[in-house]
């Protein structure tokens, strides 16, 4: 068997002092207890490495030898522990996430950038998606991790909040209710309201929705063909509202506002991953806690 490392690192200090008591000092133990492991290790090699006399200590051609080779050998060690280490804190490794566009503005970034920080021997690639095809893909293996707006279903995954955003509308400048630092709902259900389609987020369409239910007048609904318009074109008629999270301020085009609906509930960012977790799943769940956490991204 080959001898423990200890008792190699030990032989190199004692191989660099030539001194049981020097050695001994450097490396915290008593000189017997030096001694003893000298012994014991030239025992497990079945050679002399040490020749020893009342006033020196001199290596064998066989402690030469060791001298030289256990060095790289022990480095190459020392990074293989490492890379063990790193591996099972999750630090090593890939990270595919896929995030819905609307995450893409803020959101998603952040936690990519510290991803990649806070773990270089990290991997991390992200595409954004859209919203429904999110979870299944992170249910059966083909992203493993993604974020998502809304409560969204499917099986065979785990989901954690993120972030709360307050919900609002985003009108042109020029609308009647802009100059209200707060909108009340009823008095936006007064206007066009435009949602998102459907089909790009069931769940967050029907929350926002939801939220004109029993409102009088009822709004007039409408949604686009396109999910996601950076030009915002529509609002810029001074009458149509759309619900939107405020996230949407950080990429607002030039002629809009936003401003918050009084008593709306939040809207919730959510981290998707797989039930069962590898190291690297826990690495983004615990990087992902701690921004949320730095951010105030779940306030009380």
């Amino acid at each position: 068997m080959a001898p423990d490392t200890v008792s190699l690192r030990y032989f190199l200090v004692l191989a660099q002092e030539l001194n049981f008591t020097r050695a001994a000092a450097r490396i915290g133990i008593a000189q017997p207890a030096l001694s003893a492991r000298m012994r014991r290790l030239e025992a497990e090699l079945g050679t002399s490495l040490l020749v020893r006399n009342t006033r020196s200590v001199e290596l064998t051609t066989a402690g030469a030898a060791l001298a030289e080779s256990a060095p790289p050998a022990l480095a190459a060690l020392d990074r293989a522990w490492d890379t063990a280490r790193r591996a099972g804190a999750g630090e090593l490794g890939t990270l595919r996430i896929g995030y819905s566009i609307s995450t893409g503005a803020e959101t998603a970034p952040a936690l990519v950038d510290r991803l990649i920080r806070a773990s270089p021997g990290l991997e991390v690639s992200a595409v954004p998606m859209a919203t429904p095809e999110i979870s299944p893909a992170v249910a059966d293996g083909r992203l493993d991790a993604g974020i998502t707006r809304g409560e969204q279903p499917g099986r065979g995954v785990r989901r954690y909040p993120l972030r709360r955003l307050r919900v609002g509308v985003q009108l042109a400048q020029h609308h009647p209710l802009a100059d209200h630092p707060e909108i009340e709902i009823a008095a936006a259900a007064a206007y066009p309201v435009r949602l998102p389609h459907r089909t790009a987020n069931p769940v967050i369409h029907d929350q926002l929705a939801a939220m004109f239910r029993d409102t009088v007048p009822t709004p007039q609904f409408h949604t686009r063909p396109a999910s996601f318009d950076m030009s915002q074109h529509d609002l810029h008629d001074g009458r149509t509202l759309a619900p939107t999270s405020e996230a949407a301020v950080s990429t607002q085009p030039a002629g809009l506002a936003w401003r918050p609906l009084r008593g709306a509930p939040p809207l919730t960012i959510h981290l998707v991953l797989p039930r069962v977790q590898s190291p690297p799943h826990r690495r983004i769940r615990t990087i992902a806690k701690t921004l949320a956490h730095e951010l105030h991204w779940l306030p009380d």
